[in-house]
């Protein structure tokens, strides 16, 4: 059992990284692939094998998509979009791995401290959920209106939001599979890819500096993340990107501890989702949904174990993350920016034909001309997440 452990451990760290740095590849669609061949693998290991597997994926996956997000300004999916302005901002001033080491910080206290307090977001969450379930849709409103108002251009967020709401709905009605990953790739990756591309970014050569780790910057971010973070694991559509604005201005933040927090609620979702699915029988993304799907029902026993693991494979992927993010940055000025961001561009659009076939490819069209609207108009890219947002506001209300 102990070399079984072992082993899908290191596969599922090898696997995070893949998915990580490749943006469109997301968790998701390895775990997909996992529960299609699940039949096969059972033959030869057991379901809790297989979820560790995913677990080490998740957790490592939270950690590496800080890399393309902050050094190609391309995120996979709407939940790291936040860390691209500020992240791509200080690359531009050759701080990147600054800016990387910051997430990265972010990502592993916020598992250590999520562990932590699991004993008591236990008890926390199942009254809680009792309490507000029946009000979901409106809460949601209310986050929307606040996200919209709280940005310069308020009819031009309403409008975006709106936007990517019906083109949302209209997306996950259709006869497609894989409707997310078209409609995520689009809005969040090659949009913001051909925005780099038309603006000719140039890398400069970068600095390696020592931030400082434990500060009240830090302190803040951690405290502030944690407390929305766990509220949010009980809102369907509210993902790290919304957390992350309505954190911040609990307390205002710099950018070093922005980046603190975006990494922080990222991996802090994926330990509050272990949580959820135990205590209310809720999964809040797809990797959870996969393991609910090979363990009928997971024991306490089991949400012990998978903890361990996601701490285990957290603090390997840290050390391995920051290495691998030291290589990057000493050759990313040698690399041609413009072919590597074709390159991706083509992956993304490959993948979503072998995932989604000739409907997925006008998915990825339109929403990439979509998703190219808020930089263009100098709004927040977080509206398009109206995607989910709206659809599931939607389904609660009516």
């Amino acid at each position: 059992m102990i070399i079984e452990i072992v082993i899908a451990v290191i596969l599922g760290i090898t696997a995070g990284i893949f998915t990580g740095l490749i943006p469109g590849i997301h968790i998701n669609l390895v775990s997909l692939l996992l529960l299609s061949a699940s039949s096969f693998l059972l033959i030869y290991t057991s379901p809790v094998i297989l979820a560790i597997f995913i677990i080490s994926m998740a957790i490592t996956h939270t950690l590496f998509n800080a890399i393309p997000a902050i050094y190609l300004g391309a995120p996979e999916s709407g939940e790291n979009i936040l860390s691209v302005l500020p992240g791509h901002r200080m690359l531009l001033k050759g701080l990147g791995y600054e800016a990387l080491t910051f997430t990265v910080i972010g990502s592993i206290l916020a598992l250590i401290l999520g562990i932590m307090v699991a004993p008591l977001v236990l008890k926390i969450i199942p009254p809680t959920y009792n309490l507000i379930q029946d009000y979901i849709g409106h809460i949601l409103i209310i986050a929307s209106i606040f996200l919209i108002t709280r940005d310069n251009k308020k009819t031009w967020a309403l409008i975006l939001f709106l936007l990517a709401g019906v083109f949302g709905i209209s997306t996950l009605n259709l006869n497609m599979k894989n409707p997310l990953f078209p409609l995520l790739s689009s809005l969040f990756g090659t949009s913001a890819i051909i925005i780099s591309l038309k603006d000719k970014v140039k890398i400069p050569e970068q600095i390696f500096t020592t931030p400082k780790v434990f500060s009240l910057e830090t302190l803040k971010a951690l405290s502030s993340g944690t407390i929305v973070g766990t509220f949010t694991t009980m809102m369907p559509g509210l993902g790290p990107a919304q957390a992350a604005i309505i954190a911040s201005q609990i307390t205002k933040l710099k950018d070093s501890g922005f980046l603190i927090l975006v990494g922080a609620l990222d991996t802090l979702g994926m330990v509050m989702s272990f949580i959820a699915i135990h205590s209310i029988n809720k999964a809040r993304n797809g990797a959870v949904i996969i393991i609910s799907r090979l363990i009928e029902t997971i024991t306490i026993e089991d949400l012990v174990l998978f903890l361990g693991i996601a701490l285990i494979a957290g603090l390997i992927s840290t050390f391995l993350c920051l290495k691998i993010a030291k290589i990057i940055t000493k050759h990313i000025t040698k690399i041609n920016y413009q072919k590597l961001s074709i390159s991706i561009i083509i992956l993304i659009v490959i993948m979503t034909f072998f995932l989604s076939s000739y409907l997925g490819l006008l998915v990825l069209f339109i929403g990439t001309f979509l998703g190219m609207l808020p930089p263009l108009l100098g709004i927040g890219r977080n509206h398009l997440m109206g995607c989910l947002m709206l659809p599931v506001i939607l389904f609660f209300l009516l």
